[in-house]
């Protein structure tokens, strides 16, 4: 499967944006769908998650409440909504997909949409 992620831009502080992560290939219902972040000299650290009906999601403790992941299986694409942006949240932020929920092994990665996030 080919990954696309999208949706990254410069906000201030306090404000909102929507990632989008269309999928190609093989069936998009198959995989769980991730999202991941890494910010500048910091390892990619995970940030949400979303099994393949979507009736499942976890979140890193550092973005519960203030980001949704979601999926629609009909458009083959994931989102990951950001509210309260913080300037910690800035970052390139990749989405995965896998086929294990539940552990960090993902095996289909996109290449980045930057998040910058002003104070």
């Amino acid at each position: 499967v080919q990954l696309q992620a999208s949706g990254g831009g410069l906000v201030q502080a306090g404000g909102s944006l929507r990632l989008s992560c269309a999928a190609s290939g093989r069936a998009f219902n198959t995989y769980v769908m991730g999202w991941f972040r890494q910010a500048p000299g910091k390892e990619r650290e995970f940030v949400a998650a979303i099994n393949w009906s979507g009736d499942r999601t976890q979140y890193a403790n550092s973005v519960r409440g203030r980001f949704t992941v979601s999926r629609d299986n009909a458009k083959n694409t994931a989102f990951l909504q950001m509210n309260s942006l913080k300037p910690d949240d800035t970052a390139v932020y990749y989405c995965a997909a896998g086929l294990q929920w539940g552990t960090l092994r993902y095996d289909y990665w996109g290449q980045g949409t930057l998040v910058t996030v002003s104070s």
